[in-house]
């Protein structure tokens, strides 16, 4: 349709003047090529794209001017005067104004002149470069301080990745998505994860296929941008692109050539390879060499909408990867990662109603289902197995449909002086609901059914935001001012299972609910109490069903000062006023000073907080944790609980922080470099306690609370180096990414409770986790016509948890120290090298090959007092081993 247009254009126009071809090629100032560069003529329609080697050819009058324009470099406009060849040279400078730069409200400012670190990464380019097929993974390798790990035998973790940034908590950075506030899950941590007691926005529903571009602001933003921005602020920015069709079909396997010494599950053989199994986990045939197959598919397309630049961009894909299984113990056959099947879609569109004002939306809905093994209950070892349905005993599995709905909408103006207004809404909600499989009721003996509707819980956020801004130029030499005011709602839902899900039965099959009347069945193997509720997961019942909403308002105001050309100050504050806590009042101040044309100094120091979440609060369950393979019965208490209280656990405040930076930043045409110091001071941060004994509280072992548990204090580096060439048809980068960090607890604020029963070794270590003290990634990329490579190798440094023997008697260890030696898992420093190797098989179509973990590389094996049961724990390296994986990408 546009090659028509186009034509009858032409023709119509040739009528009154000459037409001119135009070609040449588009490089930014080191002379590397641009591709996808806007190339317009000005004043009309008539416009190209420049190929993936930067160049164009386009067809317009004699006396036409054009139009190049290209993320993150000067517009340039050109007069053709009759010239046939136009080569141009983009500057990178001020940013277009469209662009939204996270940590910036000025329209003058770009990533490499920020007072604060950014990383802008371009995810067109990185998905084709590195084999992520997740955006949590992306990430995980291309910022220095992200980090994110999969999960086994965590409940609702294993289906959803925990990731944070510089070592602090899920729940302490904010997502993004076009500039507007992103819900967060409704999934809680409660288990050996990284994360533990957090809550955090779940960045793998967005489709990766939707996305233009990944900004992370690695600076304490809180004063800017509101609570969970402690650490920092991702935002996504959706795709805008029109008139073409873009998509991929991938599939990959993992090897499960596990690197173990030797194997006491009946699930491997003695080489280490996984033998097939049946869905509770036991061995039924050959040798299988490969599992976790994944397939996904992936398309986007785009259309304009009238004549003033509105388009609709709309993003489609599916995933359905399947279960991988690692070694575990006898007590965990199931060990690995979670299976998913999902859908995705996303859309993004602008509207100009006039000049100088537009409508806009944004959104899309994410359906999982996911499927996860619980831990093994064996048969003769406990009353959880009933040998009439599971003779040989069964491993649970825990499967989840999660759905995540969005949409944002708005309206962009500019007032007549010159004053740029946004007025916008954003909803959404995540829901996440359980149904156990392969399971059982026990206390229902044989009648058991052996699936259960578990329940589930639901967050739903909405936020109005209303913002002003305006740049002024003759202000000393530029200021930009921005101000604004959000309201925000949020509620937070846990909806009960069916009855056979959570309830406990007597020996007449009726639920219980007068255990001085009613008797339980008792096992006649182990002579124990048969226990209620579904094994792998206990449902939730009308004793955990909550329904809380909160409100929040607030205001802001947000400067930067160019007080000279080289030296600029920016200076925010934010008040916020929640429902159901308070008040707070946190400011920032940040500035950076050129030295040179190419050298800056830049600083930074604010003040933060983040809101208790609603989960944190509210959330509540009774459930079975497996200590060192032994099944206990727990309690989650909600933080508002006379329970709660009567333990000394008081009502939760929020966390506040301290943050301050110092870094440099250098641009030499080829090589561009950023180093910034960080300091993060988290005073009454929020954390799963550990296991109080509860005697008197029926149908359980032990308690659990959330509580403002400790003070933490972190210091750390973010490197970032980046050099890029060409010569001749070819082009050549290397950079390097690390990040050094050092977190230490500076007190656990237990009050007159037991520290180690509080906040112990064993919880310190989980917390601490999350903060390893170095990760340093090197990638090297290459291309040369319709051929090119990329070779990740990255460092993960040495990570240290403590296992269960720490609730071993005291006296199988003589002293308190040799306990704590004993339990200490040490997972030594290892590399991880990924490889990429792309062909263009032609304009439309080109194929990538290659390896995640190439060389097969896992953690250190540990004992059968692991988190997990699993030979390893949960590490930012991962559990999966080699990848190897293939992808055709389309282009028309």
């Amino acid at each position: 349709m546009k090659k028509i247009t186009f034509l009858l254009v032409a023709l119509l126009s040739g009528i009154c003047f000459s037409q001119n071809d135009v070609s040449g090629t588009v490089t930014d100032e080191a002379g590397v090529t641009l591709p996808f560069v806007n190339v317009v003529e000005k004043g009309s329609n008539n416009g190209v794209i420049t190929s993936e080697n930067g160049d164009y050819s386009i067809t317009v009058n004699d006396d036409a001017t054009l139009v190049f324009s290209y993320v993150g470099f000067g517009t340039q406009e050109i007069d053709v005067a009759g010239q046939s060849t136009i080569d141009v040279s983009l500057s990178e400078g001020e940013a277009l104004s469209t662009i939204m730069l996270v940590g910036s409200r000025s329209p003058k400012r770009t990533a490499i002149n920020t007072a604060v670190p950014i990383d802008v990464i371009d995810l067109e380019d990185n998905r084709i470069q590195l084999g992520k097929v997740e955006i949590n993974e992306l990430l995980q390798y291309a910022a220095p301080s992200f980090n994110a790990s999969k999960q086994s035998g965590s409940d609702g973790a294993d289906h959803i990745d925990p990731a944070s940034l510089r070592g602090l908590g899920p729940d302490q950075t904010l997502v993004l998505i076009n500039g507007k506030r992103r819900h967060q899950s409704s999934l809680i941590n409660i288990f050996g994860t990284r994360g533990r007691g957090n809550t955090g926005t779940d960045l793998n529903t967005i489709p990766a296929s939707s996305i233009k571009r990944i900004e992370v602001l690695r600076d304490g933003a809180a004063a800017q941008y509101g609570s969970d921005a402690i650490a920092g602020v991702i935002n996504i920015v959706l795709r805008d692109n029109v008139d073409e069709l873009t998509g991929s079909v991938s599939y990959g396997l993992y090897s499960t050539n596990a690197d173990i010494d030797s194997s006491d599950s009946p699930i491997w053989n003695s080489d280490g390879f996984r033998l097939d199994t049946d869905r509770d986990g036991n061995a039924i045939g050959e040798d299988k060499s490969f599992d976790g197959g994944s397939l996904k598919i992936g398309a986007n397309y785009g259309f304009g909408i009238g004549e003033k630049g509105g388009f609709a961009n709309f993003t489609t894909e599916y995933i359905n990867k399947e279960k991988t299984l690692r070694p575990g113990f006898s007590f965990r056959k199931g060990f690995g990662e979670a299976a998913i099947e999902g859908f995705n879609f996303f859309g993004n569109m602008a509207i100009p109603v006039s000049e100088n004002t537009e409508v806009y939306a944004f959104g899309g809905r994410n359906y999982r289902d996911t499927d996860a093994y619980a831990f093994t209950r064996n048969p003769g070892e406990e009353a959880r197995v009933v040998l009439e349905i599971y003779p040989n005993g069964y491993t649970p599995r825990i499967t989840s449909i999660i759905i995540d709905n969005s949409v944002s909408a708005g309206v962009r103006t500019k007032t007549d002086s010159g004053w740029n207004v946004d007025v916008s809404n954003t909803y959404g909600k995540n829901n996440f609901h359980y149904y156990i499989k392969g399971t059982l009721n026990a206390s229902l003996v044989e009648a058991s059914p052996t699936d259960f509707d578990a329940g589930g819980h639901s967050l739903s956020q909405n936020t109005i935001n209303v913002d002003f801004s305006k740049y002024y130029e003759d202000v000393l030499a530029g200021m930009n001012l921005a101000f604004g005011g959000e309201y925000r709602t949020e509620r937070f839902t846990i909806f009960a299972g069916e009855a056979g899900s959570y309830g406990t039965f007597d020996v007449n099959g009726v639920l219980i609910t007068d255990p001085s009347t009613q008797t339980q069945p008792i096992d006649p193997e182990t002579g124990d109490v048969r226990p209620g509720g579904s094994q792998g997961f206990p449902g939730y019942g009308p004793d955990n069903e909550v329904d809380r909403s909160r409100s929040n308002v607030s205001l802001y105001a947000d400067s930067e000062f160019d007080i000279t050309e080289a030296f600029l100050l920016s200076v925010a504050g934010r008040f916020e006023n929640y429902s159901d806590f308070g008040s707070t009042l946190n400011g920032k101040l940040a500035t950076r000073y050129k030295v040179t044309d190419n050298v800056n100094i830049r600083g930074s120091v604010s003040t933060g907080f983040r809101a208790p979440s609603l989960a944190q609060i509210y959330y509540n369950l009774r459930f079975t944790n497996f200590i060192g393979g032994v099944a206990t019965d727990q309690l989650l208490s909600p933080n508002n609980s006379p329970v709660t209280a009567s333990f000394g656990i008081g009502p939760l405040q929020e966390e506040k922080s301290l943050n301050a930076g110092l870094g440099f930043t250098a641009n030499f045409s080829k090589f561009t470099a950023t180093a910034d110091l960080y300091y993060i001071d988290v005073q009454d941060r929020i954390v799963l306690t550990g296991n109080f004994d509860a005697p008197l509280l029926p149908n359980v072992d032990s308690a659990q609370f959330f509580a403002n548990g400790a003070d933490t204090e972190t210091t750390g580096l973010d490197l970032v180096l980046s050099y890029k060439d060409s010569f001749g048809n070819s082009k050549l980068g290397v950079s390097v990414l690390a990040n050094f960090n050092n977190m230490v607890i500076k007190d656990v604020k237990n009050g007159d409770l037991d520290e180690q029963t509080f906040f112990g070794e064993r919880d310190k270590a989980f917390l601490l986790a999350s903060a390893p003290e170095s990760k340093i990634t090197g990638l090297i990329t290459f291309s040369h016509n319709w051929f090119n490579a990329g070779l990740n190798v990255t460092r993960f440094s040495e990570v240290t948890l403590i296992d269960f023997q720490t609730f071993e008697p005291l006296d199988e260890y003589g002293t308190f120290a040799n306990q704590i030696a004993a339990a200490t898992d040490t997972y030594t420093a290892k590399i991880v090298t990924d490889l990429n190797l792309g062909f263009e098989l032609s304009d439309a179509l080109t194929l990538n090959v290659g390896s995640n973990n190439l060389f097969n590389v896992y953690p250190d094996q540990q004992d059968d007092w692991s988190e997990g049961g699993g030979y390893w724990d949960s590490v930012q390296m991962g559990f999966g081993g080699a990848y190897y994986y293939s992808r055709l990408n389309f282009k028309f």
